[in-house]
């Protein structure tokens, strides 16, 4: 459910920045999430199509831009990625990990016409 007030704040960024823009439609938002990201995309794409009804923004797409995981041991400071979520690392066998990517999910533009 926490996918709901994130939706309604990437519209309300979408309307703001097309109003700027002087813009009459949004046509598409570039998201990009990371695999650890709590977010899903099925839900944000669900609540968009209720809340961007009647609105400038109500046929724009949702291009989700998918960032894979990418972990760096803490022992042996081996970079790698996590397999079927097992955050062990393949060279020490440690499991103390740093994570350097793939908690991403920022809005990383906007299409307007």
């Amino acid at each position: 459910m926490h996918e709901l007030p994130i939706t309604q704040s990437l519209l309300k960024i979408a309307l703001d920045n097309a109003e700027k823009a002087n813009a009459s439609q949004v046509t598409a938002l570039n998201i990009v999430m990371g695999e650890l990201s709590s977010m899903v995309d099925d839900s944000i794409q669900f609540y968009w199509e209720i809340i961007a009804k009647d609105t400038i923004a109500e046929k724009a797409a949702l291009n989700f831009r998918r960032v894979p995981a990418e972990l760096q041991c803490l022992t042996c400071l081996h970079k790698y990625r996590p397999t079927d979520k097992e955050l062990i690392c393949p060279q020490c066998k440690s499991v103390g990990a740093r994570i350097i990517t793939g908690e991403e999910f920022a809005l990383e533009s906007i299409d307007v016409d």
